[in-house]
């Protein structure tokens, strides 16, 4: 009985609102840090006028509307915007699609693991490109909705290189956290901590390089998430707190990588 009763859409909204509330909590009593000055940079040049692409680890998700709380402020052009956050089509979905409404973010349902390779996939890369091409903003977790744990999926390369959207990859830490027993060991911040933000800078992919978009998009997040959880390493053994940040203010202000197609080689030229 206490199984069906978690399942059903008032209690699923109670609770949403309820965790909505606690992320709210967390992110206000949480004494932020922000490393994106090539990022920042960037959307004040301009890329908050056009698309975006924001890609973050699914077990950063809890950490997703901190950022936007916190980049709305500090760029005007991003105030009009209300990022699309793709979830899956599951309950689980529903469920995450309320409580980021309460940081006014807004959903579309899909998957990134499927996109372009299923009917639900598809529809779901058809969605997000309406939302890129009227200039909106697109929040996907490459991993989700079910793994493997922080190995990107095909879906948001192709998404970056049909779009031609740049991709800013995100990644952030706090000092006081739960780590759940989940796929992706998601983090559940808690109260009263300290929290570093990594926002990098943007890149673009290439109409014929999408995967090497997703390659990128992986190994920019991945190296984001070890320098924030170094950070909040360094910072809760109250040693190394200032090389940890410097280190995560130099990868902020690295230049993007630059995607190029692959040439064929002459035999295959010639052959086509």
């Amino acid at each position: 009985m206490f199984r069906r009763l978690t399942r059903h859409p008032r209690f699923l909204s109670l609770a949403a609102r309820l965790l909505g509330l606690y992320v709210a909590l967390a992110h206000r009593t949480t004494r932020w840090t922000l490393a994106a000055e090539g990022a920042t940079e960037a959307l004040r040049n301009g890329a908050a006028d056009g698309p975006i692409i924001l890609a973050f680890w699914h077990e950063r998700l809890t950490l997703g509307p901190s950022l936007w709380v916190t980049m709305r402020g500090l760029v005007p052009g991003l105030a009009p915007k209300r990022p699309q956050v793709l979830v899956s089509r599951h309950r689980d979905g529903v469920f995450i699609g309320n409580v980021v409404a309460r940081f006014g973010l807004e959903t579309i349902h899909g998957s990134s693991s499927k996109a372009g390779s299923s009917k639900g996939g598809s529809a779901a890369l058809r969605a997000m490109l309406r939302v890129l091409r009227a200039q909106g903003v697109v929040a996907i977790t490459p991993d989700g909705p079910r793994g493997p744990r922080r190995v990107a999926a095909t879906g948001v390369g192709q998404l970056a290189a049909f779009s031609g959207a740049p991709v800013f990859a995100y990644a952030a830490a706090t000092t006081r956290c739960i780590r759940l027993r989940s796929w992706d060991r998601s983090v559940v911040p808690l109260p009263f901590a300290r929290g570093l933000m990594i926002l990098l800078p943007p890149f673009t992919v290439p109409p014929d390089c999408g995967e090497a978009g997703r390659a990128a998009v992986e190994a920019w997040l991945t190296e984001a998430c070890e320098a924030a959880d170094a950070w909040a390493e360094a910072s809760r053994a109250g040693t190394g707190t200032g090389a940890a940040l410097a280190a995560a203010r130099a990868l902020a202000g690295r230049p993007p990588p630059v995607l190029l197609p692959t040439l064929a080689a002459p035999d295959e030229a010639q052959g086509a």
